[in-house]
């Protein structure tokens, strides 16, 4: 008998225990996530009374794989569209709790006498709560259609990103080890040129190759292919020195803004299942009893900073973002807990060696203690806020409300010069960080592989003039993108001091490209400065009136729009893009809700009319979402079928009470499943002289209106079995077949 391999026995003891686990949280209706915190701890070396793992290391290596998939799948539920349009409520409020948290974390650990890295890394962890839970707690609470609701789960998004983000900053005083600002600003600097770079990049590329191969792709080949991009670009973030999960989550946000996200985020749902499992258990591996019960009092006084510190702090910070008192403090107490994230970040430290051994079991013990906190604190939230209310100064409450009202109502109006100047800037930046890594391509591979093939003069010169023809278009974008612009015209218009300014705009592009090029020139054929510059002149004049670099800078920039917008368009096309007018709503209190009908529901079949939701609970009905297709304003007379997800404005009261009653209403239909219904059985009887269907045809027999039975054919005499005909009378001797549930063709069968 061959040996089997200490992984696959591992594999084998570390699912089976997170199968057992996480059925037995399944039906305590508790977070799966501790389900496999728990099966890690019972699979570890600490628990003496079961098997025990044999190769750490190798399920290490499975758990870093997790972490690329969990990111690699957050990344494609993530859309940088979606995060330029949460609203400044919650980028006030999730920027506020961040830095607040970890300002508190950091001065927790300091309290403690921890290392430098130690409370660094405990206040990033602090910052980060759990969107997995707070889902699942809104969801089996049934709040999810509340406007505090949608507000967390905006800040949520933000919290991801700039985990992320944090993760970066981390690795980057971990390997520094030192505060200087010189070197963070760089490390930020770094950052943003490989976002923006990776993400113009792949937006141009990834979704013209995917739509070039559409025809050639299945369900496996779809997978195959993302799964590879995202190791790809794991690999590159790691070339470039970032960690392999920024790398995961990058490819993710760029494949979502695809048409083929929907379908690669389901097939990749299993594979992130699988090897999250194996990461969540890695972490409960790493629980150490002794070490908690050593460390209870620090674990004690975490959990309570960040019940109270959420609570307060997070509680502020949406009041700062201009939400009103109850919506504030109903949004704060939702995210006090930490999770995925505060794992990922903790795995962080420690395989970068720079966190003590006592932090990670530390803040799976928090964690584990502030999931089953959560759903107490929301339902605390509401009573707390009450009992403030009444014993708060009012001068007080009605500054809140006052500032609230404010903060909603305090319109953006940007002029055309901030607008002008706000498009050229960040037309100018993007441009800028693609010629810089085009430049840096041509220099490093392209010219060095002509130098082995050409002399050194050929090889130099033909270099150059690739690497110029290359970066040409964005050259000219930089130089005459928004000259002929709506606010350029207008600003041009309007006032003649205004041409003054915005000529020397101009100019001062036209000398940027200038320099651009004296660069190039520069880096191959290092010569004065006098002669690069008029080389340079040349060139850029070129460039402006070259006809066909005009028709290859548009296309380009037409194929950039169009990929950013094609999932959009997708979705609006299908109907399942939400409405515009959505954040616009006149009262503060409406809000725009989607409401799924269940199976088997007893609205199926109904119209508007018939329900009538609009007097009963004083909703509206703004559009139908069924398949793929939308019914905007749909008149009274249309009817309502299963899984129509419907769009209802409403306040959160009116909007609570439909989903209660929906919910009561589905609790009393039968929950009987279907192989559970009676079987359906084939019997035969006789047409004999005493028989009551003699002569009678089967449309008139009964056989189907009263005994719900179907006749499928009539064998004659001679043995011979012919399709009914329904009209025709029936005759002695004749054997009837029949096909009905069993107890209705017994009560036939004993007419």
């Amino acid at each position: 008998m061959s040996e089997l391999s200490p992984l696959i026995a591992d594999l084998a003891l570390i699912l089976t225990c997170a199968g057992i686990t996480t059925l037995i949280f399944k039906r305590l209706k508790q977070p799966l996530v501790l389900g496999y915190i728990v099966a890690g701890f019972i699979a570890s070396p600490h628990m003496p009374y079961t098997p025990s793992v044999q190769d750490t290391s190798d399920i290490k290596l499975w758990a870093d794989i997790g972490v690329i998939f969990l990111l690699f799948a957050l990344g494609l539920e993530f859309s940088f569209k979606k995060l330029m349009k949460v609203g400044g409520t919650a980028i006030i409020a999730a920027c506020s709790i961040i830095l607040s948290m970890i300002v508190l974390g950091v001065l927790v650990g300091m309290s403690f006498g921890w290392q430098r890295m130690d409370c660094i890394y405990l206040g990033g962890m602090l910052a980060m709560s759990s969107t997995t839970i707070i889902y699942k707690a809104f969801d089996d609470m049934g709040l999810r259609q509340q406007r505090f609701a949608g507000l967390v789960l905006s800040v949520l998004i933000l919290e991801d990103i700039l985990a992320i983000v944090l993760m970066v900053m981390l690795s980057t005083l971990a390997v520094s080890q030192n505060f200087e600002g010189v070197e963070m600003v760089q490390s930020v600097v770094k950052l943003v040129f490989f976002l923006i770079l990776w993400f113009v990049v792949g937006i141009y590329i990834i979704p013209t190759f995917l739509k070039k191969v559409r025809r050639l792709m299945s369900s496996e080949t779809l997978l195959v292919v993302s799964i590879g991009m995202c190791f790809l670009m794991v690999v590159l973030a790691a070339e470039a020195g970032f960690s392999a999960a920024f790398g995961a989550f990058i490819m993710g946000s760029i494949l979502a803004e695809t048409i083929e996200a929907e379908s690669i985020e389901k097939l990749v749902a299993p594979v992130k299942d699988l090897f999250g499992a194996i990461f969540f258990v890695s972490v409960g591996m790493m629980v150490d009893p002794a070490m908690i019960v050593e460390y209870k009092w620090p674990i004690i006084v975490i959990i309570l900073t960040i019940i109270l510190g959420q609570s307060i702090l997070g509680s502020g910070s949406f009041v700062l973002a201009g939400q009103p008192l109850k919506v504030a403090m109903q949004s704060g107490f939702s995210l006090t807990q930490i999770g995925e994230f505060a794992f990922i970040i903790a795995s962080l430290g420690v395989s970068l060696k720079v966190t003590s051994d006592f932090l990670y079991p530390i803040v799976v013990a928090v964690s584990v203690i502030t999931t089953f906190t959560t759903p107490y604190m929301i339902r605390l939230s509401v009573p707390t806020y009450n009992w403030i209310n009444s014993r708060i100064p009012k001068k007080w409450l009605n500054l809140i409300d006052h500032y609230s009202v404010r903060s909603h109502t305090t319109v953006n109006q940007e002029t055309n010069w901030r607008r002008f100047l706000k498009a050229v800037l960040r037309m100018m930046l993007i441009y800028i960080i693609v010629i810089i890594a085009t430049i840096f391509i041509c220099t490093n591979f392209i010219t060095p592989l002509l130098m082995t093939i050409l002399p050194d003069t050929w090889g130099h010169m033909l270099g150059m003039l690739i690497t110029i023809l290359a970066i040409s278009p964005f050259l000219r974008a930089i130089m005459v993108k928004k000259n002929h612009s709506v606010e350029f015209q207008a600003l041009w218009r309007d006032n003649r001091f205004n041409r003054a300014p915005l000529l020397s705009i101009i100019l001062l592009r036209i000398v940027v490209a200038v320099f651009i090029v004296m660069y190039v020139i520069s880096t191959y054929y290092p010569a004065s400065a006098a002669i690069a510059a008029g080389a340079a002149i040349i060139l850029v004049l070129l460039m402006i009136y070259s006809r066909r670099l005009k028709k290859q800078s548009i296309i380009i920039e037409r194929t950039f729009i169009q990929n950013l917008r094609v999932r959009d368009q997708y979705e609006e096309y299908i109907g399942e893009k939400q409405p515009e007018y959505a954040s616009h709503l006149l009262s503060h209190d409406m809000h725009l809700s989607d409401l799924e009908i269940p199976e088997d529901f007893i609205w199926a079949g109904k119209t508007l009319r018939e329900l009538n939701l609009g007097h009963i609970y004083g909703v509206h009905v703004a559009s139908i979402l069924r398949g793929k297709k939308r019914i905007n304003i749909p008149g009274a007379d249309e009817q309502i079928f299963p899984n129509d997800k419907l769009q209802i404005i409403g306040t959160d009261e009116q909007l609570e009470k439909l989903s209660k009653e929906i919910e009561k209403i589905s609790a009393q239909q039968s929950t009987k499943d279907a192989w559970e219904e009676p079987e359906m059985s084939l019997k035969q009887f006789i047409i004999d002289k005493n028989s009551k269907f003699l002569g009678k045809t089967i449309r008139n027999s009964g056989i189907r209106n009263i005994y719900n039975c179907l006749v499928v054919g009539l064998e004659r005499e001679d043995g011979t079995l012919i399709s009914p005909d329904i009209d025709e009378p029936m005759k002695e001797g004749e054997v009837v077949w029949v096909v009905g549930e069993e107890d209705d063709v017994k009560k036939l069968l004993e007419y």
